[in-house]
């Protein structure tokens, strides 16, 4: 052993959160630890920290080795199987099982069935690999190890050439393609002069009956919060406030405002954000179905015989679909905010507001934070979510009972549908992000999105809100593979809801060579 003086990094990895002394000399310090039936070391000066497995968010178009993605204290990190690397069997994780984080450049955790030890190795127990390259694969060591730890050899992994060789895309790829700003495909003049000759509504559900809202008037769809504070002496219809991003949203019950039997909220439920001006209110709904574009010939007014005026002016007009078989009322946001139910929701949160302390530093972040959001539709496939920006969407509809298969059609296409009166190619996105099919349920839908001036759909396993994003929270993905990395550029890390929102740039959905074939079904 040597007898210089030994200097402590200030830069020292964490085991499980506790820092590692490590110590500079002649001597090299390495991390041992059990994959498979193996032991293998890493130099200890890439390893950023060990740590427990976290629970992670499965990556579609990414490699078999990726286990998914996970929180690391605010940022995003990829976790990464060695077993799957050297061709090992899986295993449950257990006690034992740590994600050994290595720092090239981007951190990437490891999945390691054990950490055996930390070694200080004197250069005359290194070896380089010759020994042993005419029986043993050696393209991913760097080294061996002799007589260490208990050991008589341990081989050194060099995560450079196995991070090059497992995620070969990667310094293909670049980062600042990968994080530009994402945005709509309605450039085409002739179909924003269609666009203006239709209503995109939001439709949803109170007791079994269907409105809907202009999509110019809902801010964002969100979740029902497990805690609503419930304001004393208000009216039956003001459920309460809720906080969203810094400030006091009330929420009122439409089902109360039209009289209708209470019921308790549930995991259907959603609450959709209207705004009129600087207000903002939080109305409660039984489900939020669809997103609608409704030509304005099937629009019509409501009848004077049942228009009134009061508290239930709101529903102006009545749009017909199928035929006139779905009738879907309009509500007018502008008559909703003089219901008196939106006033004296209003009318509480400004008094809560006066006895809040710091009020203007809330209000002041909320309004200075407005335009450094991005509005995204979220919806789900299997158990992960992914988002696309409002603008891109063009509808969303639900899956008809039977898809019309067209012969000789390309194979990616799931079939077709008639919206409208047009035919709509319809793609399942599952098989686009390679992941598993599924049976059909009521709860799917199809996302409609314009591509060069051809329509497509993509059914999707459900579609669960418009959320209103922090461009703060919105980070560049890590680049695993370069069709992911060009559809999936970017991931919303929204740490304090422990969510992963993995981003879709629409106009990578179909590709290019695929359009023509596409306009061949869809004229």
């Amino acid at each position: 052993m040597t007898t210089e003086t030994l200097e402590q990094r200030e830069d020292a990895p964490s085991v499980d959160g506790a820092t590692v002394d490590v110590q500079e000399s002649n001597i090299r310090q390495f991390v041992t630890f059990i994959a498979g039936d193996e032991v293998f070391a890493v130099d200890m000066a890439p390893v950023q920290e060990i740590i427990r497995v976290p629970e992670v968010v499965r990556v579609p178009l990414a490699p078999h080795t990726l286990e998914g993605l996970a929180n690391l204290r605010g940022k995003v990190l990829p976790i990464i199987s060695l077993r799957r690397i050297f061709g090992f069997g899986d295993q449950e994780y257990d006690d034992s099982t740590r994600a050994v984080v290595i720092d090239l450049g981007q951190p990437l955790g490891f999945v390691v069935d054990r950490v055996a030890s930390v070694v200080g190795v004197e250069p005359s127990k290194i070896d380089d690999v010759d020994s042993i390259r005419g029986t043993v694969d050696t393209e991913l060591l760097s080294g061996l190890l002799k007589d260490v730890g208990g050991h008589e050899m341990i081989m050194v992994l060099d995560f450079a050439k196995l991070i090059a060789a497992e995620f070969a895309d990667i310094a293909s790829l670049s980062r600042s393609t990968a994080g530009e700003h994402l945005v709509g495909n309605r450039t085409d003049e002739e179909e924003a002069e269609k666009l203006s000759d239709e209503l995109q509504l939001v439709s949803f559900a109170v007791a079994g009956q269907e409105y809907a809202i202009s999509i110019e008037d809902v801010q964002e769809i969100v979740q029902v919060p497990e805690h609503i504070v419930h304001v004393p002496h208000s009216e039956s219809h003001v459920l309460g406030v809720m906080t969203l991003r810094n400030r006091l949203l009330p929420l009122v019950s439409l089902r109360r405002m039209f009289g209708l039997p209470t019921q308790d909220a549930d995991e259907h439920s959603r609450i959709v954000v209207v705004a009129l001006g600087n207000a903002s209110v939080g109305v409660v709904m039984d489900s939020v179905n669809e997103v609608l574009r409704v030509p304005k010939v099937y629009v019509d007014n409501m009848p004077g015989l049942f228009a009134r005026d009061g508290d239930l002016s709101d529903i102006t007009e009545i749009c017909r679909l199928d035929e006139g078989k779905r009738l879907v009322s309009i509500i007018s946001v502008g008559n909703m905010f003089r219901h008196s139910a939106i006033k004296e929701a209003l009318s509480t949160v400004d008094n809560l507001r006066e006895e809040a302390i710091g009020q203007d530093v809330v209000e002041g972040q909320d309004d200075d934070r407005i335009e450094d959001d991005e509005q995204m539709v979220v919806f789900r496939l299997d158990k992960e979510e992914f988002g696309v920006p409002i603008d891109s969407v063009q509808e969303i509809v639900r899956v008809p009972e039977e898809l019309t298969h067209v012969p000789r059609a390309p194979a990616f296409v799931e079939g077709v549908i008639n919206l409208r009166g047009a035919v709509l190619p319809v793609i399942d996105q599952r098989l686009r992000l390679g992941l598993a099919t599924t049976e059909r349920n009521d709860r799917q839908r199809i996302m409609v999105f314009l591509f060069d001036g051809v329509r497509t759909g993509f059914i999707v396993d459900s579609v669960t809100e418009v959320l209103k994003i922090p461009k703060a929270a919105i980070e560049v993905a890590p680049s695993l593979s370069g069709e992911q990395t060009r559809l999936i550029g970017r991931v919303a890390n929204l740490e304090k809801q422990k969510r992963l929102i993995q981003l879709i740039d629409p106009s990578q959905l179909i590709e290019s060579q695929d359009l023509k074939s596409l306009a061949q079904l869809a004229p």
